[in-house]
């Protein structure tokens, strides 16, 4: 093995042209070294390295306290016994295992367990019982999986749920309801658990994961063996650094969604490295403990979404002892889940060159929940946001013209059979090629050169027209916006459709108060976008409603990632709407007025 392999493999991407306009795109690299299932990394973790940590977290998220771990030996150990109790309930295929609280290292000792015995794991969002008013959502996925067991690492903030479980349904790990993890985990293992676990296949359903979707109920994507393990072998492909570097890795991303569990777990079981769990967030009050963990971690792969990048890069600007630590041994810089604003970008770009002297790579993936998640990623040196890269080894893009957009498609041993008792959306989630709808847009990088990647080019159900007929991108027009009023702005959401003008629903950004003295940066800040781009009505902003109330999580307005869902928020907020618009509808703005 080389002293010192590349970060990037370089991209080797086929075009097909075909006659119904589509184009076809797909690695020419080979898929190769696909694990069976995501027991037999553990296997082979424990095996080799069973001293190794794996897992490790502050009891409590206790800054105070020192960090509780669990090695790949430990972890094999536990998982077999924890795997012997939920065969003894009698779990299996058609009785998963629910889980209610976050990422923790029983979380993870139980997936694991799972994972080895084949009982899919159903990780909810801690937001639908913690946060939510009501608990629809969460009795939506109990009712709908009719798991053999429920899991919360507390009883406390989770009861709520638990007391309307059956008494024998129910795993705490402090035992004040229902059965104690110790009690789970104290069960002597026997060969039942190898035998199950020899049998286990590649397209054994590991876990289901709900979407939260723009309208309706969650839906539960199935996500199979082969659709993890050939996502990690196709970015072992790509990032052939992990071979040579075991990634540590300091995240608070929750392991209910695919970017924190399937990819970023997963990618450090795959390749031998740790794991520290956060029990920061990027959040008012709680993003000090983000912080003083990457201090205390020196993470090797920083993974976030921008909106934890946007609070990171304040930090790092102005503490060099914070920037010095964060960059130590940093080999990659990786964001997903939403576009980053190129302001962040250059902000990163340039105290990364200020500590280190040289640019620490940043790059980006994308993929869905259904794609367990990475279906391309930008493995060669990028100067800007939005490049998505090209598609992973052993993946297929089909662009399909859409109006005025590029439609993108996919197949590949990474994409989910389908839906949870929903033979209905299943069918339309795939074309009659079957490839999976995604309904995102991009275009190429560079028309003439596959290997230079494909840019996001926003939802293709997002974007609207005006009145006067005009197209807005929205995809395009959001980070844009948020990169013109930074650091003002935590998000925003784009207003006009079947409107005369474009509008703003905005959401400041912590630490900044609605003053007037804010208002005038802001409005100067806008007009000045609308300058740089000339006046466009597909650019041009008119009017800005600054909202007082966060995004909510009961309707869909977001996730606890951050993520703004733009549907949800104008179908929830349409008296907000008519007060953006009402006195003005019709009517030319050119001060870009913020109401009240």
């Amino acid at each position: 093995m080389s002293p010192h392999l590349p970060i990037f493999a370089s991209p080797d991407v086929e075009r097909v042209n075909r006659a119904d306009g589509s184009v076809l795109l797909r690695s020419r690299v080979p898929l190769r070294d696909v694990e069976p299932t995501v027991g037999s990394w553990l296997l082979a973790r424990a095996a080799e390295t069973p001293d190794r940590v794996f897992l490790a977290e502050r009891p409590g998220g206790d800054l105070a306290e020192p960090w509780s771990t669990a090695t790949y030996g430990q972890t094999y150990q536990v998982a077999r016994r924890l795997g012997q109790s939920l065969l003894d309930r009698g779990l299996g295929p058609g009785r998963p295992l629910a889980v209610l609280s976050g990422a923790s290292i029983r979380h993870g000792q139980l997936m694991l367990a799972c994972h080895l015995v084949g009982v899919p794991i159903v990780p909810i969002s801690t937001a639908y019982s913690l946060i939510a008013d009501d608990l629809a959502k969460v009795r939506h996925i109990i009712n709908q999986t009719r798991p053999g067991a429920v899991f919360a690492e507390t009883s406390a903030g989770f009861d709520r749920v638990l007391r309307t479980l059956d008494d024998g349904q129910v795993v705490t790990g402090d035992g004040q309801i229902g059965t104690s993890f110790s009690d789970l985990a104290s069960t002597a293992a026997t060969d039942d658990v190898d035998e199950t676990a020899a049998r286990l296949g590649p397209d054994d359903v590991a876990k289901i994961l709900y979407t939260s979707g723009s309208t309706g109920m969650p839906k539960g994507v199935l996500t199979t063996h082969r659709m993890l393990c050939s996502n990690q072998a196709a970015m072992s492909l790509v990032w052939p650094f992990l071979a040579e570097t075991p990634p540590v890795v300091c995240d608070w991303l929750p392991w209910s969604h695919t970017f924190g569990s399937s990819h970023n777990v997963n990618m450090v079981l795959a390749n031998g490295g740790t794991m520290y769990i956060d029990a920061g967030k990027p959040a008012p009050g709680l993003f000090r403990t983000t912080v003083a963990n990457l201090v205390d971690v020196r993470p090797t792969i920083s993974f976030n979404v921008p909106a934890g990048y946007a609070r990171l890069v304040d930090h790092i600007e102005s503490d060099a002892d914070v920037a010095a630590a964060f960059f130590d041994r940093l080999q990659l810089i990786f964001y997903a889940a939403a576009a980053l604003p190129q302001d962040i970008w250059r902000r990163l770009e340039a105290v990364s060159r200020a500590t280190t002297g040289r640019a620490v790579p940043m790059t980006s993936s994308w993929g869905l929940t259904e794609t367990a998640p990475a279906a391309s990623t930008a493995h060669f040196p990028l100067t800007q946001a939005g490049n998505i890269g090209t598609p992973l080894p052993g993946v297929t893009f089909k662009l399909v013209p859409s109006g005025d957009k590029t439609e993108v498609r996919v197949a590949g041993d990474c994409v989910t059979p389908g839906y949870l008792d929903d033979p209905e959306r299943t069918s339309q989630a795939f074309d009659d090629e079957g490839y999976l709808i995604t309904g995102d847009a991009v275009v190429f990088a560079d028309p003439d050169d596959p290997d230079a990647g494909i840019v996001f080019d926003g939802r293709v159900a997002e974007d609207f027209k005006l009145t006067t007929g005009t197209w807005v991108s929205v995809g395009m027009l959001r980070p844009a916006i948020l990169a013109a009023t930074s650091p003002l702005l935590m998000d925003c959401v784009v207003t006009g459709h079947d409107r005369d003008f474009l509008g703003l629903l905005v959401w400041l950004a912590p630490g900044q108060q609605d003053t007037p003295e804010l208002r005038r940066r802001l409005v100067d800040r806008l007009q000045r976008h609308n300058v740089e781009n000339g006046n466009s009505s597909s650019t041009r902003i008119h009017r800005v409603l600054i909202l007082a109330d966060p995004p909510s999580i009961d309707l869909g307005e977001t996730t606890d990632k951050g993520y703004i869902n733009q549907r949800a928020v104008l179908e929830a907020r349409r008296d907000q709407m008519e007060e953006l618009y009402g006195d003005l509808a019709g009517s030319e703005v050119s001060d870009v007025p913020v109401v009240r």
